[in-house]
């Protein structure tokens, strides 16, 4: 493992005071998930503070603490001591950008921004050292952890960069400093800190404003938003403006595309470059999203072609439409996991998915649905407005947990219905005991209500061939 930071570099980075000598090969926030070898910085949120985990932080093997003050019992070579420790970790993540010769993207969008971040990871991998966000780490303290965390010989950086508000996004991304941004869409996501989505439109396109000269603004053309995110970017004097969707002018254009159970065959011109390739996790969504990832791609200067190729190996992941086969006596249904995040758009998107799978012998679609949150005043209409998605999905049962998703239960016909609840605990039993062998079950609702909970039991029990027992 290489060394990430020395006491010296990272104290002319921060303009902070050290009095030994160290050397970090990574950098935490967090003493459950620390490594030896790490440098801990001690953030202050409205919670906890971090000063009160630095003795454990250094017991753990943290090579030093970035502190704004001392700490009892903690010698003093172990510390940097700067003013503001949140202030201390943009200054790494800055002085790590500037020291860097990788090529850059950032990812922002309402919906599809962290399967996005982590197909780039993935194809662009192959082709150089990559860097990219953990996770979702995408916010105020997340961006810059991950520029600090980056290798000064990364080629490719992957930065995810999300808002609740508007002005969000603007430093973040002045911070990245981009060759190319991507916004994947534009929809009524954190709807209740705006007066309308031309608002989330103009939040979402700060993400341009710190793009490198010469960079690439890349978006979405089939989206609604379209025209005002790419008004955006002339405004701000853009040069490379890249469109990615159905329609043919677009520069990077869906020809066609066979959805199947494990991925989908597509075939794109991209930038005058006809491909076919396979997107190996289901879903026209993510077929869309390959569109925009290809032309970042383009733009960061890799090979389009080999980075298409590797999108067979990018599957879905945990949370976000991951599949498992779970045993049921001597057979089996299948758990489609959606249950990190959602709204409007994604829950349309994962009903969808589900309209397209194929329940075994019996079997049916069963969709588990928990409540949408930060809509705002519109939130019950648009739960109530989930009626035609499931309509259109062909789904057999709905299970419904939350307050929000009683207006979804109150209009579902009799037989579509399954159970309601108010909460994903007492939905729970309901559910496991209403699923049989050859069902397609998928569970879906915002991280705040807990349908998470309903996956960890359902997959509670794995077997040596790597499907789930239930009792």
């Amino acid at each position: 493992m290489s060394i990430l930071w020395t006491a010296e570099e990272a104290a002319r980075a921060t303009g902070g005071k050290i009095a030994g000598s160290w050397q970090a090969m990574g950098v935490s926030i967090d003493t459950r998930t620390l490594e030896p070898g790490d440098l801990f910085v001690a953030l202050t949120g409205e919670a906890r503070d971090g000063h009160q985990f630095v003795a454990d932080a250094i017991a753990k093997g943290a090579v030093a603490a970035l502190v704004s003050r001392a700490i009892e019992g903690v010698p003093a070579e172990k510390l940097l001591i700067v003013a503001d420790t949140l202030d201390g970790l943009n200054a790494l993540g800055r002085a790590a950008r500037a020291r860097t010769q990788a090529r850059v993207a950032a990812v922002t969008g309402s919906v599809g921004k962290t399967s996005s971040k982590e197909a780039l990871k993935a194809i662009l991998s192959p082709q150089g050292k990559t860097h990219a966000s953990v996770a979702s780490y995408n916010n105020l303290w997340g961006v810059p952890l991950t520029l600090a965390r980056m290798p000064a010989d990364t080629q490719f950086a992957i930065i995810e960069i999300g808002m609740n508000h508007a002005d969000e996004i603007r430093p973040l991304t002045r911070l990245a400093r981009p060759h190319a941004a991507l916004i994947t869409t534009v929809e009524a996501v954190h709807i209740e800190h705006f007066s309308g989505i031309e608002g989330i439109a103009d939040a979402k396109a700060e993400i341009f404003e710190g793009l490198e000269p010469g960079g690439a603004a890349v978006i979405n053309h089939d989206n609604g938003q379209y025209g005002r995110v790419r008004d955006t970017a002339q405004r701000l004097g853009i040069a490379s403006i890249l469109s990615f969707g159905s329609d043919p002018a677009c520069d990077a254009a869906l020809i066609s595309y066979a959805p199947g159970e494990t991925g989908s065959q597509v075939t794109a011109r991209v930038r005058g470059q006809t491909l076919s390739y396979v997107v190996g996790a289901p879903g026209r969504h993510l077929v869309q999203n390959s569109l925009g990832i290809l032309l970042v791609v383009s733009a960061l200067g890799a090979d389009v072609a080999k980075a298409a190729a590797s999108f067979a190996q990018v599957g879905a992941a945990k949370g976000r439409g991951s599949r498992s086969r779970i045993a049921i006596g001597s057979d089996a249904f299948e758990l489609i996991d959606e249950s990190y995040n959602a709204n409007p758009a994604s829950m349309a998107a994962a009903l969808a998915l589900l309209g397209e799978a194929k329940p075994g012998p019996s079997g049916r679609r069963i969709a588990v649905l928990g409540d949408m949150l930060e809509l705002g005043p519109g939130g019950p209409d648009m739960h109530e407005g989930l009626i035609a998605p499931v309509t259109n999905a062909g789904c057999d049962l709905v299970f419904c947990s939350g307050k929000l998703m009683a207006r979804l239960w109150a209009v579902l016909p009799p037989e579509r219905r399954g159970a309601y609840a108010e909460t994903s605990a007492i939905l729970l039993p309901l559910v496991d005991a209403a699923i049989r062998a050859g069902d397609v079950v998928m569970v879906k609702g915002s991280f705040g209500s807990r349908m998470g909970l309903i996956v960890d039991a359902l997959k509670s029990r794995q077997t040596v061939e790597g499907a789930v027992s239930r009792a």
